[in-house]
C-alpha cells in the first residue's frame, strides 16, 4: 500500500490559469498542483517553442571546429557510444551526418559486458583501425584514465555528454556537456541524443533546421527513454520529434511501430516510453546493441522490418528473464520474509542476467515500496544496481558502503556497485547501518494526486482539455485527480477476472471506473461500500461517442487512516529487526488467542491478500500491528502460508492443534512486555 498525498491547489491561481492560459478547470488544477501560479511561469517552462543556440554550450565552438575539420583532412572519426537507448540514437544521429557530408567515420558501442562508457580495451581496437578522433556520445564526461590513453596512443579526443561532470575533466580537445560550471547554456538537461543533435547543428553552422528535420524524431525517442526532465527544450524537442514519428517515412519508425502495433494510432510519450524505447533498450540488455543501431541506419522498409522484429524478440527474452528473476526473488523471500523487512532490501542471486537486473530493481522498489539493491553473483564477480526514492540516497549508501565494494557510482536516485567477494553479508549490514543512521524515519512510497475532482468535472470538454499538457513525462507527469466518498453501486469482473468495473455513484452522478490488473476478490473494497480513489481520466471512444473514462491507479475505503497504518507498520518491522520501541507500544501490538483465531476465520478457502482481509475484518480492537503479528504467528506455526510477492494468504491443512503461545514472534514480543 502507497501513501496518498492529496494537493489543494491555490483556488486564485487556478483561476488565473484558466483565464490566461485559456485551459478548461483540471488543466488549470494540475498545473497549479505543479507550482505553476501565472501563465509566465507556464510558459517559461512548458511552452518552449525553440532550442537555444547550440554554441551557448561550453567548447561547442572548439568541437565543430575540430570535427570539420577532421573531416576536411580526410581524417578517420571513430562516434564511441553506449548500449543504451540514448547512446544508441545519439550514435546514429551523428554517425549519420557525418557519413552525409562524406567523412571517413566509424562507430563503436561497447556491449554491456564491456561496461559503461570508455575502456581501454576498445581504445585500443579502435587505435588498429586507424582511427585518429574520437568522438563520445553519451557518455566521456568521466573517462579521466581511458582519456590519457587516447593521446598515449597519438589520437584525439572530443566528449559530448549530459551527465555531471567531476571535479577533474578529461584531457580532451573539447568538453561538450552543459553540466559544467562555466557553462552558459540556459538549458541544462537534455539527454546525450539532445545534445548530439545539437553538435549536428553547431557542425551545420549553427542552424537547427536540416538536424531537427532529420534527427528529431530519434533525439525525441531518446529524451523519452532517458527519463530526463520534459520541461524548456525538451519538451519542445518531444513534441517536434512526436510529430515526425507519427508521420515518419523512416524505415526503422515504420517496422518499430508495426511490431509494437502502433500502425495507425497517435503516438505519445507514452506509447513511445513502453512500446519503441524498450526493444531498442533490449538490444543492449540482452543482445548486442549494434543490432538496433543498424536497424535505424538501414534505408529498406523490409530489411528494417526483420531488423525490427529481432529487437521484438530480444525485448519478449528481456521480459521473460526480468520475470523469471522475479519469480526466484519471490521464492527467496517466502522462505525468508526477513530478507524484506529490513530498511533497505539487498537480494543476491547466482547468474541473473545482469541487462535485467536494473529493471528488476525498479520492479522490487515499486513492489515493496524501499530502497533496493539487486546483486547477480557470476564466477565469483558480485555486480548489482540499485534504485531508491524519496530522500534515501543510494550514492549516500554506496559511499558508506565503499570498504567491501570494488567499486560503485551513480546518484541518489540509482546506481551500480561490485561486491567484493565474500562480502555480501557485510554489504548488508552497512547497507542497513547507513540506513538508521541517515533515514531514522524512512521514506514511504507515495502516490500524489494532483487536486480532488468533483463529479460535475467529468466532462468531455474538460477531460479532453488535459491534452494541452502534453507530452507528459519526468517532471510533467499525466495528471491524477483525487475522488471521495464513492459509493460502490457494483462490481463487475472483466475479461474472465483478470481485470474489474466499478459502477459508481459520486454525488446525483453514475459512472464507471476500470481497475486493471486486480480481480474482484483482491480489491479492499466490496459493493454497498464507500471508498476514495486516486485515478487518472482518459477519453474513450465506441461507435462515434465520447465518453470520459476513469482509470483507477489507487483506492481504498473512505476515511482509511493512513497516517495509523504506516506508523504500525513501521514499528512492526521496527520490532522484527530487534530495534527498540517505546515501552508503550509493546502491549498494543500483543494480540489476544481471540483476535489470532478471528483473523484465521476470516481468511476465505481461496485465499486473500493481507491488506484486504485486515480492512474487510473491521475490527477496532485488532490495529495493526497486533494483525501483523498474528498473521507471522499463524506463518510461523505453519497454519497458513503467505505469498510475499503477492502478500496472499492461504490455510494450510493441518492435522494437529498448533500451540499458538509457542510462535517466536509471540514468544519475542512477549518477552518484552515483562
Amino acid at each position: 500500500m502507497k501513501k496518498w498525498t492529496v494537493g489543494k491547489p491555490d483556488r486564485n491561481s487556478v483561476s488565473a490559469l484558466m483565464l490566461g492560459c485559456g485551459v478548461t478547470s483540471l488543466a488549470a488544477a494540475a498545473l497549479a498542483a505543479k507550482g505553476y501560479s501565472s501563465p509566465e511561469s507556464v510558459i517559461d517552462a512548458l511552452n518552449t517553442d525553440e532550442l537555444s543556440d547550440p554554441f551557448l554550450i561550453k567548447d561547442m565552438q572548439e568541437a565543430a571546429d575540430i570535427i570539420n575539420s577532421a573531416i576536411d583532412n580526410g581524417e578517420k572519426i571513430c562516434i564511441y557510444g553506449d548500449f543504451d537507448c540514448d547512446g544508441i540514437m545519439s550514435t546514429v544521429i551523428l554517425f549519420s551526418y557525418l557519413t552525409e557530408t562524406g567523412a571517413d567515420v566509424i562507430y563503436y558501442i561497447p556491449e554491456r559486458s564491456e561496461g559503461y562508457g570508455l575502456n581501454m580495451e576498445a581504445v585500443d581496437k579502435i587505435k588498429d583501425d586507424g582511427v585518429s578522433l574520437i568522438i563520445t556520445v553519451d557518455n566521456g564526461i568521466s573517462a579521466i584514465a581511458e582519456a590519457e590513453h587516447i593521446y598515449e596512443l597519438g589520437m584525439r579526443l572530443v566528449i559530448t555528454d549530459h551527465h555531471q561532470a567531476g571535479e577533474q575533466l578529461p584531457h580532451a580537445e573539447a568538453v561538450v556537456d552543459p553540466h559544467q560550471q562555466d557553462c552558459f547554456s540556459p538549458f541544462k538537461d537534455m539527454c546525450g541524443a539532445g545534445i548530439a543533435l545539437k553538435l549536428v547543428a553547431a557542425l551545420d553552422g549553427g542552424d537547427y533546421t536540416m538536424a531537427l528535420e532529420q534527427f528529431g524524431d530519434l533525439a525525441a525517442i531518446a529524451t523519452i527513454a532517458d527519463i530526463v526532465s520534459l520541461k524548456g527544450e525538451n519538451r519542445f524537442l518531444v513534441s517536434y520529434g512526436l510529430e515526425l514519428i507519427s508521420n515518419s517515412d523512416r524505415p526503422a519508425i515504420m517496422a518499430l511501430k508495426e511490431v509494437c502495433g502502433l500502425n495507425n494510432k497517435p503516438v505519445d510519450s507514452r506509447s513511445v516510453g513502453f512500446g519503441i524505447a524498450p526493444r531498442i533498450n533490449a538490444a543492449g540488455r540482452v543482445g548486442s546493441p549494434r543490432a538496433a543501431a543498424e536497424l535505424f541506419l538501414c534505408e529498406d522498409f523490409e530489411e528494417a522490418l526483420t531488423a525490427a522484429q529481432e529487437l521484438d524478440k530480444l525485448n519478449n527474452i528481456r521480459k521473460k528473464t526480468e520475470n523469471d528473476i522475479i519469480s526466484e526473488i519471490a521464492e527467496m523471500v517466502d522462505k525468508r520474509p526477513e530478507l524484506i523487512r529490513g530498511r533497505v532490501i539487498f537480494l543476491c542471486g547466482t547468474n541473473w542476467h545482469h541487462g535485467a537486473i536494473g529493471i528488476v530493481a525498479s520492479r522490487v522498489v515499486e513492489r515493496f515500496g524501499k530502497p533496493c539493491f539487486i546483486a547477480s553473483d557470476s564466477d565469483g564477480e558480485i555486480r548489482g544496481s540499485a534504485r531508491s526514492f524519496g530522500d534515501f540516497s543510494v550514492f549516500g549508501a554506496l559511499t558508506a558502503s565503499a570498504e567491501v565494494l570494488e567499486k560503485f557510482g551513480g546518484h541518489p536516485g540509482a546506481g551500480g556497485f561490485t561486491v567484493k567477494n565474500g562480502k555480501t553479508e557485510e554489504f548488508r549490514q552497512l547497507l542497513e547501518k547507513y540506513a538508521l543512521e541517515n533515514n531514522k524515519i524512512m521514506p514511504a512510497a507515495e502516490l500524489k494526486a494532483d487536486s480532488p475532482l468533483s463529479p460535475a468535472e467529468l466532462t468531455v470538454q474538460n477531460v479532453e482539455g488535459l491534452n494541452v499538457l502534453e507530452p507528459f513525462g519526468t517532471d510533467n507527469e499525466k495528471p491524477l485527480f483525487f475522488i471521495e466518498n464513492a459509493q460502490i453501486l457494483d462490481i463487475i469482473p472483466l475479461s474472465n477476472g483478470a481485470h474489474s468495473k466499478l459502477c459508481l455513484k459520486l454525488g446525483y452522478t453514475k459512472a464507471d471506473a476500470l481497475v486493471f490488473g486486480k480481480p474482484p476478490s483482491e480489491l479492499i473494497v466490496e459493493k454497498g461500500g464507500i471508498c476514495d480513489m486516486i485515478v487518472s481520466l482518459n477519453i474513450n471512444e465506441y461507435n462515434g461517442k465520447r465518453s470520459v473514462s476513469i482509470i483507477v491507479t489507487d483506492l481504498r475505503p473512505h476515511i482509511f487512516e493512513q497516517s495509523r497504518y504506516f506508523a504500525a507498520l513501521s514499528a512492526y518491522e521496527a520490532f522484527l529487526r530487534g530495534e527498540e520501541l517505546p515501552k508503550n507500544y509493546y502491549p498494543s501490538m500483543n494480540p489476544t488467542r481471540n483476535d489470532v483465531v478471528k483473523i484465521y476465520k476470516a481468511i476465505p478457502n481461496d485465499g486473500i491478500c493481507a491488506d484486504t482481509l485486515y480492512i474487510r475484518l473491521n475490527d477496532k480492537s485488532i490495529n495493526y500491528c497486533k494483525f501483523c503479528v498474528s498473521v507471522e504467528a499463524l506463518r510461523q506455526l505453519g497454519l497458513i502460508t503467505v505469498s510475499c510477492s503477492d502478500t496472499k494468504i492461504k490455510r494450510v491443512r493441518v492435522s494437529q492443534k498448533a500451540d499458538l503461545d509457542s510462535a517466536p514472534v509471540l514468544v519475542s514480543l512477549r518477552s518484552r512486555l515483562g
